[in-house]
């Protein structure tokens, strides 16, 4: 998928996202912003959309954030500012692909539900590394073809319509691992039904 694609994808669910995807996607961004939390520093989220994971993180965390849909970025301003939120420190239209921010600058950097949407995944992971400082963590929620039993079938169905939905639901979890940079300490599926996934890795030298 292309990304003027994507943006017209996120231009049209842009106004209803968080009803459409918020519940399903939200034990993700909850088990990223508890790590976050528990660790400190500042994180950088890669795709941050309408911000769904704004709320979760402690006032102390310092945040920032890129998308490539200007609509969506609107929402997470509107979040932020309806949650009156301190510690965003700068919300940014970036491909994702090359994003314009100085090497080892986040002790955290995570993508919640993107990987499967971008094009070139293998190339925004790269970028991801790039931008964690060493023993910094990586954090992944994604939908990965095959990790639940009894969706296979609406996973099959719902290839085809990976332009409309903006997703790719036969995105296989072998894509973003095995990156030299990173090493996975944790994976898990998440709640509602297990069918997203939580993966944590360590930044390492």
């Amino acid at each position: 998928m292309q990304v003027d694609t994507i943006q017209k994808t996120y231009r049209r669910w842009a106004p209803v996202y968080d009803l459409a995807f918020g519940r399903i996607t939200q034990g993700g961004r909850i088990l990223a912003a508890r790590h976050v939390n528990a660790t400190g520093g500042s994180v950088l989220e890669v795709g941050i959309g309408t911000g769904l994971a704004l709320g979760y993180y402690s006032p102390k965390i310092q945040v920032t954030g890129i998308d490539v849909s200007a609509e969506m970025l609107r929402g997470a301003e509107a979040r932020a500012a309806k949650l009156g939120l301190r510690n965003l420190s700068g919300l940014h239209q970036m491909d994702a692909r090359a994003i314009d921010l100085p090497d080892a600058s986040f002790d955290h950097v995570a993508a919640m539900h993107i990987m499967s949407v971008v094009p070139e995944p293998e190339r925004v992971l790269d970028e991801m590394v790039r931008l964690c400082r060493p023993g910094g963590s990586v954090l992944i929620a994604n939908h990965f073809a095959g990790r639940v039993e009894g969706w296979s079938l609406a996973v099959r169905m719902a290839a085809p319509l990976a332009d409309f939905l903006g997703w790719h639901a036969d995105f296989a979890i072998d894509r973003v691992l095995g990156h030299p940079g990173l090493m996975l300490e944790e994976s898990r599926q998440v709640r509602p039904f297990g069918l997203m996934t939580f993966l944590r890795f360590r930044r390492v030298d």
